[in-house]
C-alpha cells in the first residue's frame, strides 16, 4: 500500500498537466471528486468572464452586449473544432441541447438518404439517443435495427459491418460507452458505414476533452456533444454540433429558425437556410453558457488532447492496478477494459451491491457515479484528478469494504413518485 502511494505521487511529481489543477475551483480538499465525467468543476477563468458578462457586458452594455454574442456560437464552435476535435473552423457550433442536436442531423441524414429504410444503432447507446431515433423510426416507418453490444467490452465493429446494408441510411452510435468507458472503433465503423453508402452520427459526449476523437481520418459526416463533462462548461451547458464542411449545403434540419436563415436580420418571410454550419442553429445563443463553454474549451485546447489522453490512460490504468490489489477480494468485477487504447477516462467497476457502496462513497466524501446494472463509475478527469486522489478514493473504499460500512444503506434507490 504504501509503494502504491509512493508511486502515485511520484506521477503527480512527473504530471505536465499538474498545474491545471490550480486553475478550477476546489473549496473542498477533502472530496475525492470521480464524476468529472458526469460534471466536470467550474474553471476559475469561467467564474471570472460569467462575472464580468454579467456586470459589464449585461450589466452595463445591455442590448449593445448583441455586438459581441451574435457570433458566440460561431467563436466557441471554432475553438472546439480546432482546440479539441482536430476539424476546421466552421465545421462546429454550439447549439440546443445534445438530445436536440442528435434529432436535428439524425432527420437530415435521413432526409439525404431517400428511400433507405433503415437506421443502426446499438443496445447500450445512451438512452436518449434510442429513444430520439425510436421516435425518427417510428414516425416515418423506418426499421430501427438495434445491435447487442457487450456492456463491458462495447461494440465488435464486424457487429456493425454485418448489420448493413443498401437499406441502411443512418449509423448513430456512441463513440465511448457511458457505463464501461469502452471506446468504440470510429474510424473502422465509419468506414464500413461508408462502404454501403450510409451517412454516419456519432455521440461524443464521453469522448470529447478526454480521448482523441478522429472526425478528420474517419471522414465522419456528423457529431454532437455535450459539454459540461470533460469540457467543464458547467450545468445545462449548451451541446455542440458537428457537420462536415461538404455535406452541410446538402442537409437541411427539421427545426426552422431564424438563427438558422441565411440574412436573419432581413425578416424575410420564407425561410433560406445560411450556407455554412449556421444552417443548424434555431433560436437565440444561450450567452452565459456559450462563454462557459468558450472557457471550457480553451483550457482544453491549451492543454493539448494528446497530453490530456495520456494522463486519462496514465490514471486509469493506475486505478485497475489499485483495484487488482486492494479491491479484487472483495466481489468487485471490472467492467471496463484493460487495453489503454480501448477506454476513455473512467473506470467501471461491477458489483451485485454497487447501489449501497455507492452511497456509504459519498458519505465517506468521494463522489462516484452509479450505473444500472449494479456498476460503479468513477471518472478520473486529467485536469484536476491526481493520481493520490484515486489512491485515496480507492483506499476509502477498501475501507468501506472491509469493515462493512456499506451495508448500512438503503440496497434500493429511492423510487421518484
Amino acid at each position: 500500500m504504501t509503494d502504491l502511494l509512493s508511486r502515485a505521487e511520484e506521477l503527480d511529481a512527473g504530471d505536465p498537466l499538474a498545474p491545471y489543477r490550480d486553475r478550477f475551483v476546489i473549496d473542498e480538499p477533502d472530496l475525492v471528486y470521480f464524476d468529472g465525467n458526469s460534471l466536470g468543476r467550474l474553471p476559475v477563468a469561467t467564474r471570472q468572464r460569467l462575472a464580468d458578462v454579467i456586470a459589464r457586458e449585461w450589466g452595463q452594455g445591455l442590448i449593445r452586449g448583441w455586438d459581441a454574442w451574435i457570433e458566440l456560437a460561431r467563436r466557441a464552435g471554432d475553438v472546439l473544432a480546432t482546440g479539441v476535435l482536430g476539424v476546421s473552423p466552421g465545421e462546429v457550433v454550439v447549439s440546443d441541447s445534445t438530445s436536440v442536436n442528435l434529432y436535428k442531423l439524425a432527420a437530415a441524414a435521413l432526409d439525404a438518404r431517400p428511400g433507405r429504410r433503415v437506421i443502426v444503432t446499438d443496445d447500450d447507446n445512451f438512452p436518449t439517443d434510442r429513444y430520439i431515433l425510436e421516435g425518427l423510426a417510428a414516425a416515418r416507418g423506418l426499421e430501427l435495427r438495434v445491435l447487442r453490444a457487450d456492456i463491458d467490452d462495447g461494440l465488435d465493429p464486424a457487429d456493425v459491418r454485418a448489420a448493413l446494408d443498401e437499406d441502411v441510411a443512418l449509423v448513430c452510435l456512441s463513440h465511448l460507452a457511458y457505463r464501461s468507458g469502452a471506446l468504440a472503433d470510429l474510424v473502422a465503423i465509419t468506414g464500413a458505414a461508408h462502404e454501403v453508402g450510409a451517412l454516419t452520427l456519432w455521440d461524443l459526449c464521453h469522448s470529447v476533452g478526454s480521448v482523441p476523437v478522429p472526425l478528420r481520418e474517419a471522414n465522419v459526416d456528423l457529431a454532437v456533444g455535450c459539454t459540461y463533462k470533460y469540457l467543464n462548461a458547467g450545468p445545462g451547458a449548451p451541446a455542440f454540433l458537428y457537420v462536415r464542411a461538404d455535406l452541410q449545403e446538402q442537409l437541411r434540419q427539421p427545426i426552422w429558425g431564424w438563427f438558422g436563415q441565411r440574412d436573419q436580420f432581413a425578416m424575410a418571410s420564407g425561410y433560406d437556410p445560411a450556407a455554412s454550419i449556421d444552417r443548424f442553429l434555431v433560436g437565440t445563443t444561450p450567452v452565459l453558457g456559450a462563454y462557459a463553454v468558450l472557457e471550457g474549451a480553451s483550457i482544453t485546447a491549451e492543454a493539448g488532447i494528446d497530453r490530456i489522453a495520456a494522463k486519462g490512460a496514465a490514471l486509469t490504468e493506475y486505478a485497475i492496478e489499485l483495484f487488482d490489489a486492494l479491491l479484487a477480494g472483495d466481489g468487485f468485477t471490472l467492467a471496463t477494459p484493460r487495453e489503454p487504447g480501448r477506454r476513455g477516462a473512467h473506470v467501471t467497476l461491477y458489483h451485485p451491491n454497487a447501489w449501497q457502496i455507492c452511497q456509504a462513497l459519498k458519505a465517506a466524501n468521494v463522489i462516484p457515479d452509479f450505473r444500472t446494472p449494479d456498476r460503479l463509475r468513477m471518472g478520473l478527469a486529467p485536469l484536476y484528478t491526481r493520481f493520490v486522489d484515486v489512491h485515496e478514493g480507492f483506499d476509502r473504499l477498501r475501507t468501506i469494504m472491509r469493515s462493512g460500512a456499506w451495508r448500512d444503506f438503503p440496497a434500493e434507490r429511492a423510487r421518484v413518485t
